[in-house]
């Protein structure tokens, strides 16, 4: 609909920097929610007692990240939240790896490696069923897909997945516009890799996997939105949204 948020219009191409990840997030939270505040962060001082605790230091981005929009959760508190600074831990292996983010069960873990810490913008390694793994490549993108993952999967009569039939995978490209976030592993495995993003006015659309029955998540800004998606994809919704029936029995988590 003319007007509506489009990820991919505000994202322009790849992000390259910290500086155009914090900016999109700012123009993602306008769009979808409403804009940040400077009182939408954690303070300065909270940061400074836990690296105390931890006896480490928190790489720049992160810290940015906490201060920008550490207390919002509608942007990063769903279905696999970060954690709160209270919260960072550090897990054993590899090393030892800054954890900030955790699966709603505690089935998985994202990070950052102790022996990465001194970068200002470090990758991010996830925990999957298959072991550790490279995630995306600087936490300040890891947070930009956080922030789309749990606003997609934020709000139940607005969100909606779907399993793709094989001859549908290939149109999800042409239904939709391709948000320019690099592929990354699901941390349920290869079978629902790699993770891709779409989007279209007032739509978030993510694509866990290229086979036959991977799955669409799809997010509205309205019923009207959602509605529309559900309409142009064919295939089996887990709540139908159009004019016949046609679901699955259960959700793919």
């Amino acid at each position: 609909m003319v007007g509506d948020f489009d990820a991919a219009e505000a994202m322009h191409d790849r992000i390259s920097d910290r500086s155009e990840a914090w900016d999109f997030i700012r123009a993602f939270a306008a769009g979808w929610y409403s804009p940040l505040t400077d009182g939408d962060g954690v303070g300065q001082e909270e940061l400074k007692q836990i690296e105390g605790r931890l006896g480490l230091s928190v790489p720049t981005a992160l810290r940015e990240a906490y201060l920008l929009f550490g207390q919002r959760p509608e942007l990063f508190e769903h279905q696999d939240p970060m954690l709160p600074p209270s919260g960072l831990f550090v897990h054993e292996d590899l090393g030892g790896v800054l954890c900030f983010r955790s699966e709603n069960q505690g089935c998985a873990f994202w990070g950052v490696r102790l022996c990465d810490l001194g970068e200002a913008d470090p990758p991010v390694v996830v925990q999957s069923r298959e072991g550790w793994r490279p995630f995306m490549d600087k936490v300040s993108l890891a947070c930009v897909e956080l922030v789309l993952s749990e606003s997609l999967l934020s709000d139940g009569p607005l969100y909606n997945a779907c399993e793709l039939p094989a001859e549908v995978v290939s149109q999800i490209p042409q239904l939709f516009q391709r948000i320019p976030l690099p592929d990354y592993p699901m941390w349920t495995g290869d079978d629902e890799s790699p993770v891709r993003w779409f989007s279209a006015p007032g739509l978030l659309l993510r694509q866990d996997g290229l086979a036959a029955d991977s799955w669409l998540h799809v997010r509205g800004k309205t019923l009207a939105h959602l509605s529309a998606a559900c309409v142009a994809v064919p295939g089996r919704w887990a709540q139908w949204q159009g004019t016949e029936p046609s679901t699955v029995d259960e959700l793919p988590f």
